[in-house]
């Protein structure tokens, strides 16, 4: 049994409660369980690409992975502001991958047109999975917000979390 100090203790609370891990930390939870923790933030653009075409998303991200990028496949107004189909692809400095399906819901900022606050569910695609991240699945969520006021610079900020499993 190993032995830690109550600082790398507090440490190791903190940065898991923050959903920071590094890849070597994700590695070795990945040696001692078939889950592994995934959590961090992201700031997404959105790029609109003309009537009936999907909305492209590009996100630099920290955490568990460290790119991503997704569509919006379909918009519906909704009484609180609107809900989205989207698809994401995630991606990891060591190779590893997966790809989600997903469904948000934007709630509508009371006095901000323009502004949502943003929830969005993300079901891992088995199928889709590549490198290290081979064979996870299961889902995480997140939330933050995004202003897409001006359909030139639409911005948010997320912060993921969650378990994915093997």
């Amino acid at each position: 049994m190993r032995k830690y100090g109550l600082k790398s203790t507090v440490a190791a609370i903190m940065l898991g409660a923050l959903g920071l891990h590094s890849p070597s930390a994700i590695a070795q939870t990945q040696e001692n369980s078939s889950c592994m923790p995934i959590g961090g933030v992201a700031i997404p653009n959105f790029f609109a690409e003309g009537e009936g075409k999907p909305i492209i998303i590009s996100a630099a991200l920290t955490g568990s992975v460290q790119v991503a990028s997704g569509k919006i496949l379909a918009t519906r107004e909704i009484k609180t502001g609107l809900e989205m189909d989207m698809e994401h692809y995630f991606g990891r400095d060591d190779g590893g991958a997966i790809q989600t399906k997903d469904t948000s819901e934007l709630t509508a900022v009371p006095g901000k047109p323009g502004r949502f606050m943003i929830e969005i569910n993300y079901h891992i695609q088995p199928e889709m999975s590549r490198g290290t991240l081979a064979g996870y699945k299961g889902q995480f969520k997140s939330y933050g917000l995004v202003d897409l006021r001006d359909p030139n610079h639409m911005v948010g900020l997320v912060r993921y979390t969650g378990e994915i499993c093997k």
